[in-house]
Protein backbone atom coordinates (compact mmCIF):
# COMPACT_ATOMS: atom_id res chain seq x y z
CA UNK A 1 0.00 0.00 0.00
CA UNK A 2 2.71 2.17 0.58
CA UNK A 3 3.68 2.59 -3.14
CA UNK A 4 0.31 3.18 -3.89
CA UNK A 5 0.46 6.23 -1.43
CA UNK A 6 4.10 6.89 -2.28
CA UNK A 7 2.35 7.54 -6.06
CA UNK A 8 -0.87 9.24 -5.19
CA UNK A 9 1.31 12.20 -3.40
CA UNK A 10 3.34 12.31 -5.99
CA UNK A 11 0.89 13.06 -8.89
CA UNK A 12 -0.63 15.73 -6.22
CA UNK A 13 2.30 17.60 -6.44
CA UNK A 14 2.87 17.24 -10.31
CA UNK A 15 -1.07 18.62 -10.61
CA UNK A 16 -0.19 21.26 -8.09
CA UNK A 17 3.14 22.29 -9.89
CA UNK A 18 0.81 22.08 -13.55
CA UNK A 19 -1.87 24.78 -11.99
CA UNK A 20 0.63 27.02 -11.10
CA UNK A 21 1.77 27.29 -14.59
CA UNK A 22 1.08 30.24 -16.68
CA UNK A 23 0.79 28.28 -19.43
CA UNK A 24 -2.14 26.11 -18.17
CA UNK A 25 -3.80 28.98 -16.61
CA UNK A 26 -4.77 30.40 -20.30
CA UNK A 27 -6.02 27.08 -21.08
CA UNK A 28 -9.39 26.66 -19.35
CA UNK A 29 -10.46 22.94 -20.36
CA UNK A 30 -7.35 21.57 -18.95
CA UNK A 31 -6.96 23.90 -16.00
CA UNK A 32 -10.65 22.50 -14.73
CA UNK A 33 -10.00 19.16 -15.23
CA UNK A 34 -6.46 19.46 -13.21
CA UNK A 35 -8.50 21.32 -10.59
CA UNK A 36 -10.93 18.73 -10.49
CA UNK A 37 -8.15 16.18 -10.04
CA UNK A 38 -6.52 18.10 -6.98
CA UNK A 39 -9.73 18.17 -5.17
CA UNK A 40 -10.65 14.79 -5.62
CA UNK A 41 -6.98 14.06 -4.11
CA UNK A 42 -6.80 16.21 -1.52
CA UNK A 43 -8.47 14.68 1.17
CA UNK A 44 -6.64 11.02 0.15
CA UNK A 45 -3.20 13.08 0.39
CA UNK A 46 -3.95 15.04 3.72
CA UNK A 47 -5.04 11.56 5.29
CA UNK A 48 -1.39 9.86 3.64
CA UNK A 49 0.38 13.21 5.55
CA UNK A 50 -1.05 12.18 8.69
CA UNK A 51 -0.80 8.48 8.28
CA UNK A 52 3.36 9.26 7.78
CA UNK A 53 3.83 11.12 10.47
CA UNK A 54 2.57 8.60 12.69
CA UNK A 55 4.86 5.41 11.09
CA UNK A 56 7.33 8.83 12.27
CA UNK A 57 6.57 8.96 15.84
CA UNK A 58 6.21 5.25 16.10
CA UNK A 59 9.75 4.99 14.77
CA UNK A 60 11.08 7.83 17.12
CA UNK A 61 9.55 5.74 20.01
CA UNK A 62 10.71 2.60 19.25
CA UNK A 63 14.24 4.43 18.72
CA UNK A 64 14.07 5.76 22.33
CA UNK A 65 12.63 2.28 23.52
CA UNK A 66 16.23 0.47 22.13
CA UNK A 67 18.24 3.58 23.72
CA UNK A 68 17.13 3.82 27.20
CA UNK A 69 17.04 1.93 30.02
CA UNK A 70 15.33 4.36 32.47
CA UNK A 71 11.76 2.49 33.89
CA UNK A 72 10.29 6.11 33.77
CA UNK A 73 10.76 6.67 30.01
CA UNK A 74 10.59 2.95 28.80
CA UNK A 75 7.15 2.93 29.76
CA UNK A 76 6.25 6.12 28.52
CA UNK A 77 7.55 5.40 25.23
CA UNK A 78 5.74 2.20 25.45
CA UNK A 79 2.52 3.89 26.06
CA UNK A 80 2.88 6.23 23.22
CA UNK A 81 3.71 3.64 20.88
CA UNK A 82 0.68 1.42 21.44
CA UNK A 83 -1.29 4.57 20.96
CA UNK A 84 0.46 5.18 17.73
CA UNK A 85 0.13 1.38 16.45
CA UNK A 86 -3.57 2.13 17.15
CA UNK A 87 -3.48 5.37 15.44
CA UNK A 88 -1.96 3.93 12.19
CA UNK A 89 -4.06 0.64 12.11
CA UNK A 90 -7.11 3.36 12.04
CA UNK A 91 -5.89 5.06 9.14
CA UNK A 92 -4.86 2.25 7.19
CA UNK A 93 -8.41 1.32 7.42
CA UNK A 94 -9.25 4.83 6.57
CA UNK A 95 -6.82 5.06 3.56
CA UNK A 96 -8.18 1.77 2.01
CA UNK A 97 -11.70 3.70 1.39
CA UNK A 98 -10.42 6.39 0.21
CA UNK A 99 -7.84 4.43 -2.20
CA UNK A 100 -10.79 2.46 -3.35
CA UNK A 101 -10.83 3.86 -7.04
CA UNK A 102 -13.47 6.31 -8.27
CA UNK A 103 -15.60 5.78 -10.92
CA UNK A 104 -14.30 8.10 -13.78
CA UNK A 105 -18.40 8.64 -14.83
CA UNK A 106 -19.83 9.21 -11.26
CA UNK A 107 -19.59 13.26 -12.05
CA UNK A 108 -21.45 13.36 -15.54
CA UNK A 109 -25.19 13.88 -16.05
CA UNK A 110 -27.71 10.53 -17.05
CA UNK A 111 -29.75 9.19 -19.72
CA UNK A 112 -32.54 7.25 -18.11
CA UNK A 113 -34.75 5.02 -20.16
CA UNK A 114 -37.76 3.73 -18.59
CA UNK A 115 -39.74 0.81 -20.34
CA UNK A 116 -43.00 -0.91 -19.35
CA UNK A 117 -42.52 -4.65 -19.17
CA UNK A 118 -44.58 -8.00 -18.50
CA UNK A 119 -48.09 -6.31 -17.16
CA UNK A 120 -49.86 -4.52 -20.14
CA UNK A 121 -51.46 -1.35 -18.62
CA UNK A 122 -50.41 -1.46 -15.43
CA UNK A 123 -46.48 -2.28 -16.02
CA UNK A 124 -47.06 1.16 -18.70
CA UNK A 125 -48.47 3.29 -15.11
CA UNK A 126 -45.80 1.70 -13.09
CA UNK A 127 -42.86 2.94 -15.69
CA UNK A 128 -45.03 6.22 -14.48
CA UNK A 129 -45.00 5.92 -11.33
CA UNK A 130 -41.07 5.27 -11.45
CA UNK A 131 -40.68 8.55 -13.64
CA UNK A 132 -42.40 11.00 -11.28
CA UNK A 133 -40.49 9.09 -8.75
CA UNK A 134 -37.34 10.18 -10.29
CA UNK A 135 -38.93 13.52 -11.05
CA UNK A 136 -39.13 14.36 -7.22
CA UNK A 137 -36.07 12.77 -6.18
CA UNK A 138 -34.11 15.55 -8.84
CA UNK A 139 -35.79 17.96 -6.98
CA UNK A 140 -34.67 16.76 -3.49
CA UNK A 141 -31.13 16.82 -4.93
CA UNK A 142 -31.40 20.41 -7.25
CA UNK A 143 -31.13 17.93 -10.61
CA UNK A 144 -33.14 19.19 -13.63
CA UNK A 145 -35.27 16.51 -15.60
CA UNK A 146 -35.68 17.10 -19.73
CA UNK A 147 -37.57 14.54 -21.29
CA UNK A 148 -35.38 13.53 -24.41
CA UNK A 149 -38.52 10.95 -26.01
CA UNK A 150 -41.53 9.61 -24.42
CA UNK A 151 -44.45 6.90 -25.96
CA UNK A 152 -47.41 7.70 -23.54
CA UNK A 153 -50.20 4.99 -22.58
CA UNK A 154 -53.34 8.12 -21.96
CA UNK A 155 -54.11 6.95 -19.01
CA UNK A 156 -50.90 8.46 -17.21
CA UNK A 157 -48.37 5.79 -17.89
CA UNK A 158 -46.10 5.35 -20.23
CA UNK A 159 -45.16 2.65 -22.60
CA UNK A 160 -41.65 4.42 -22.55
CA UNK A 161 -39.90 7.27 -21.57
CA UNK A 162 -36.11 9.19 -21.96
CA UNK A 163 -34.77 11.85 -19.95
CA UNK A 164 -32.06 13.35 -19.15
CA UNK A 165 -31.11 14.34 -15.38
CA UNK A 166 -28.81 17.15 -14.88
CA UNK A 167 -27.01 18.64 -11.92
CA UNK A 168 -23.66 17.21 -9.25
CA UNK A 169 -22.78 13.43 -9.29
CA UNK A 170 -25.84 12.32 -10.89
CA UNK A 171 -24.70 9.18 -12.93
CA UNK A 172 -22.98 8.26 -9.66
CA UNK A 173 -25.91 8.06 -7.38
CA UNK A 174 -28.78 6.95 -10.70
CA UNK A 175 -26.49 3.97 -11.96
CA UNK A 176 -27.69 2.26 -8.76
CA UNK A 177 -31.74 2.45 -10.48
CA UNK A 178 -30.57 0.34 -13.56
CA UNK A 179 -32.38 -3.17 -13.29
CA UNK A 180 -36.28 -4.39 -13.35
CA UNK A 181 -38.20 -3.13 -11.19
CA UNK A 182 -41.12 -4.78 -10.04
CA UNK A 183 -44.93 -3.92 -8.31
CA UNK A 184 -47.82 -5.77 -7.10
CA UNK A 185 -50.80 -4.19 -6.10
CA UNK A 186 -54.57 -4.79 -7.19
CA UNK A 187 -55.29 -2.42 -10.10
CA UNK A 188 -58.38 -0.24 -10.23
CA UNK A 189 -59.48 -2.16 -12.95
CA UNK A 190 -60.09 -5.03 -11.12
CA UNK A 191 -63.26 -6.26 -9.63
CA UNK A 192 -62.10 -9.23 -7.53
CA UNK A 193 -58.89 -7.17 -5.45
CA UNK A 194 -56.51 -9.69 -7.40
CA UNK A 195 -52.74 -9.07 -6.94
CA UNK A 196 -51.24 -8.09 -10.27
CA UNK A 197 -47.60 -8.33 -10.29
CA UNK A 198 -46.11 -6.08 -13.09
CA UNK A 199 -42.67 -5.14 -14.07
CA UNK A 200 -40.50 -2.04 -15.88
CA UNK A 201 -37.00 -1.87 -16.60
CA UNK A 202 -34.75 0.90 -15.83
CA UNK A 203 -31.50 1.75 -18.26
CA UNK A 204 -29.46 4.40 -16.50
CA UNK A 205 -26.52 5.77 -19.21
CA UNK A 206 -23.47 8.42 -18.48
CA UNK A 207 -24.04 11.26 -20.89
CA UNK A 208 -21.57 11.27 -23.42
CA UNK A 209 -19.85 14.02 -24.37
CA UNK A 210 -18.98 15.05 -28.62
CA UNK A 211 -15.34 14.15 -27.75
CA UNK A 212 -16.19 10.46 -26.44
CA UNK A 213 -17.86 9.46 -29.41
CA UNK A 214 -17.21 10.46 -32.67
CA UNK A 215 -20.30 9.63 -34.86
CA UNK A 216 -19.42 9.61 -38.38
CA UNK A 217 -22.60 11.42 -40.20
CA UNK A 218 -22.26 8.16 -43.20
CA UNK A 219 -23.23 5.91 -40.37
CA UNK A 220 -26.49 7.59 -40.30
CA UNK A 221 -29.98 7.21 -41.82
CA UNK A 222 -32.13 9.44 -40.47
CA UNK A 223 -35.82 8.79 -41.26
CA UNK A 224 -38.72 11.86 -40.51
CA UNK A 225 -42.08 11.40 -40.31
CA UNK A 226 -45.12 12.80 -39.00
CA UNK A 227 -45.85 12.85 -35.23
CA UNK A 228 -48.85 10.28 -33.11
CA UNK A 229 -49.46 11.22 -29.80
CA UNK A 230 -50.48 14.12 -27.78
CA UNK A 231 -48.13 17.28 -28.15
CA UNK A 232 -49.94 20.13 -29.28
CA UNK A 233 -52.33 21.31 -32.36
CA UNK A 234 -49.35 21.44 -34.99
CA UNK A 235 -48.14 18.01 -34.14
CA UNK A 236 -49.19 15.94 -36.18
CA UNK A 237 -49.28 18.58 -39.00
CA UNK A 238 -45.43 18.51 -40.03
CA UNK A 239 -43.14 15.95 -40.26
CA UNK A 240 -40.81 17.00 -37.34
CA UNK A 241 -40.78 13.41 -35.76
CA UNK A 242 -37.06 11.84 -36.25
CA UNK A 243 -35.68 8.19 -36.21
CA UNK A 244 -31.92 7.75 -36.32
CA UNK A 245 -30.61 4.23 -37.48
CA UNK A 246 -26.53 3.68 -36.42
CA UNK A 247 -26.06 1.70 -39.46
CA UNK A 248 -22.88 -0.43 -37.87
CA UNK A 249 -24.64 -1.36 -34.69
CA UNK A 250 -28.30 -1.25 -35.57
CA UNK A 251 -29.15 1.17 -32.87
CA UNK A 252 -32.32 2.90 -33.57
CA UNK A 253 -33.54 6.14 -31.46
CA UNK A 254 -36.92 8.23 -32.05
CA UNK A 255 -37.68 11.32 -31.13
CA UNK A 256 -41.15 13.20 -31.63
CA UNK A 257 -41.80 15.27 -28.30
CA UNK A 258 -40.69 18.53 -29.77
CA UNK A 259 -42.55 20.58 -32.42
CA UNK A 260 -39.11 21.22 -34.30
CA UNK A 261 -37.89 18.28 -36.30
CA UNK A 262 -34.44 19.80 -35.01
CA UNK A 263 -34.94 20.15 -31.65
CA UNK A 264 -36.20 16.42 -32.01
CA UNK A 265 -32.89 15.11 -33.74
CA UNK A 266 -30.77 17.04 -31.53
CA UNK A 267 -31.90 15.13 -28.77
CA UNK A 268 -32.49 11.84 -30.40
CA UNK A 269 -28.28 12.11 -31.50
CA UNK A 270 -27.77 12.92 -27.62
CA UNK A 271 -29.26 9.54 -26.75
CA UNK A 272 -27.79 7.78 -29.57
CA UNK A 273 -24.17 9.06 -28.45
CA UNK A 274 -25.15 8.11 -24.69
CA UNK A 275 -25.83 4.11 -26.09
CA UNK A 276 -23.19 4.48 -28.30
CA UNK A 277 -20.89 4.95 -25.44
CA UNK A 278 -22.63 2.67 -23.00
CA UNK A 279 -21.73 -0.03 -25.49
CA UNK A 280 -17.79 0.92 -25.28
CA UNK A 281 -17.88 0.78 -21.94
CA UNK A 282 -19.42 -2.08 -21.62
CA UNK A 283 -17.26 -4.03 -23.90
CA UNK A 284 -14.43 -2.47 -21.69
CA UNK A 285 -16.16 -3.62 -18.65
CA UNK A 286 -16.19 -7.36 -19.96
CA UNK A 287 -12.62 -7.45 -20.23
CA UNK A 288 -12.77 -7.38 -16.56
CA UNK A 289 -12.69 -10.72 -14.26
CA UNK A 290 -16.06 -11.21 -13.41
CA UNK A 291 -15.12 -11.80 -9.28
CA UNK A 292 -14.10 -8.30 -10.02
CA UNK A 293 -17.22 -7.10 -10.92
CA UNK A 294 -19.74 -5.63 -8.13
CA UNK A 295 -23.14 -7.18 -8.27
CA UNK A 296 -23.89 -3.97 -7.12
CA UNK A 297 -23.20 -1.47 -9.95
CA UNK A 298 -23.28 -3.94 -12.73
CA UNK A 299 -26.58 -2.15 -14.12
CA UNK A 300 -27.46 -5.58 -15.45
CA UNK A 301 -30.84 -4.59 -17.05
CA UNK A 302 -32.44 -8.12 -16.72
CA UNK A 303 -31.83 -8.40 -12.72
CA UNK A 304 -34.31 -8.42 -10.52
CA UNK A 305 -33.35 -5.74 -8.07
CA UNK A 306 -36.53 -3.71 -6.42
CA UNK A 307 -40.38 -4.71 -5.81
CA UNK A 308 -43.07 -2.19 -4.77
CA UNK A 309 -45.82 -3.69 -3.10
CA UNK A 310 -48.72 -1.72 -2.14
CA UNK A 311 -50.74 -4.21 0.21
CA UNK A 312 -48.12 -4.57 2.62
CA UNK A 313 -46.92 -0.72 1.77
CA UNK A 314 -43.18 -2.13 1.41
CA UNK A 315 -40.35 -1.71 -0.85
CA UNK A 316 -37.56 -4.54 -1.09
CA UNK A 317 -34.05 -4.00 -2.43
CA UNK A 318 -33.08 -7.73 -3.50
CA UNK A 319 -29.37 -6.49 -3.86
CA UNK A 320 -28.63 -5.67 -0.79
CA UNK A 321 -31.93 -7.22 1.22
CA UNK A 322 -33.07 -4.19 2.71
CA UNK A 323 -37.21 -3.59 3.08
CA UNK A 324 -38.74 -0.27 3.92
CA UNK A 325 -42.28 -0.02 4.62
CA UNK A 326 -42.30 3.24 3.61
CA UNK A 327 -43.49 2.91 0.14
CA UNK A 328 -45.59 6.25 -0.10
CA UNK A 329 -42.68 8.12 1.06
CA UNK A 330 -40.60 6.20 -1.61
CA UNK A 331 -42.45 6.66 -4.40
CA UNK A 332 -42.58 10.91 -3.13
CA UNK A 333 -38.88 10.35 -4.10
CA UNK A 334 -37.44 8.74 -0.43
CA UNK A 335 -34.30 7.24 -2.30
CA UNK A 336 -31.52 8.17 0.06
CA UNK A 337 -31.65 5.46 2.66
CA UNK A 338 -31.19 3.16 -0.47
CA UNK A 339 -28.83 4.80 -1.94
CA UNK A 340 -26.51 5.68 0.95
CA UNK A 341 -26.76 1.00 1.14
CA UNK A 342 -26.35 0.47 -2.11
CA UNK A 343 -23.14 2.71 -2.00
CA UNK A 344 -22.06 0.93 1.25
CA UNK A 345 -22.33 -2.67 -0.38
CA UNK A 346 -20.40 -1.45 -3.22
CA UNK A 347 -17.70 0.04 -1.11
CA UNK A 348 -17.37 -2.94 0.90
CA UNK A 349 -17.15 -5.27 -2.12
CA UNK A 350 -14.49 -3.14 -3.76
CA UNK A 351 -12.27 -3.10 -0.25
CA UNK A 352 -11.73 -6.65 -0.90
CA UNK A 353 -9.46 -5.61 -3.43
CA UNK A 354 -7.56 -3.35 -2.26
CA UNK A 355 -3.96 -4.66 -0.66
Amino acid sequence: MLDKLENVERRYTEIEQKLSDPAVLQKQKIYRELARQQAELVKLVETIRVYKKIIADAGSARQLLAEHVDAELKELAESELAELKEKQEQMEEELKILLIPKDPHDARNAIVEIRAGTGGDEAGLFAGDLFRMYQYYAEKNGWKIEIMSSNPQGIGGFREIIFSVAGDDVYGVMKYEAGVHRVQRVPSTEASGRIHTSAASVAVLPEAEEIDVVIDANDLRIDVYRSSGPGGQSVNTTDSAVRITHIPTGLVVTCQDEKSQHKNRAKALKVLRARLYEKALEEEQAKLTAERRSMVSTGDRSAKIRTYNFPQGRVTDHRIGLTLYRLEDTLQGDLTEFTEQLKLADRTEKLKYIE
